[in-house]
C-alpha cells in the first residue's frame, strides 16, 4: 500500500471516515473544480496560469484553490511573490484518473462482467 498507511476496509468504514470520504469526493462535483485538478495533473502552476487554462477568472480559481487545499488535494509552495499549486500527492491523480476512466466506461456501456457478490457465489 503507498505511503505504508493502514487504509480501512471498505465495507467498514464508521460514519466519521465515511463522511471525510465523501467530503474529499465532493470535489470533484463542480466542472470547475474537476478542470482544476486535471490541469494541475499535467504540472504545478500559478493561479493565473490556472485561470488562463481553465477559463475562469483568477479570483474564482482562488477560491476554488482554497476548498481543495482545505480537502487537501492541492498544495500550495510560495515562489517568489506567486504561490505555485500542484496536487497533494500521487493519489489525487489517481483520483482523478479513475473517476474519468469511470465515466468513458459508462459512455461507452461498457458493463463489468458481473459483480463481486455474482462471482463469490459462482
Amino acid at each position: 500500500m503507498a505511503h505504508g498507511g493502514h487504509q480501512p476496509d471498505s465495507a467498514e468504514l464508521d460514519a466519521e471516515f465515511a463522511g471525510v470520504v465523501a467530503q474529499t469526493m465532493q470535489a470533484l462535483a463542480t466542472p470547475s473544480r474537476v478542470r482544476i485538478l486535471g490541469r494541475l495533473h499535467a504540472g504545478a502552476c500559478s493561479v493565473n496560469e490556472l485561470a488562463e487554462s481553465v477559463g475562469m477568472a483568477p479570483s474564482a480559481v482562488s477560491h476554488q484553490l482554497r476548498l481543495l487545499r482545505h480537502l487537501g488535494l492541492v498544495v500550495g509552495e510560495r515562489d517568489g511573490r506567486r504561490i505555485v499549486y500542484d496536487l497533494y500527492d500521487d493519489h489525487v491523480g489517481e483520483l482523478l484518473e479513475q473517476a474519468i476512466s469511470h465515466v468513458e466506461h459508462v459512455r461507452q456501456g461498457l458493463a463489468r462482467s458481473g459483480s463481486r457478490r455474482q462471482l463469490a457465489e459462482a
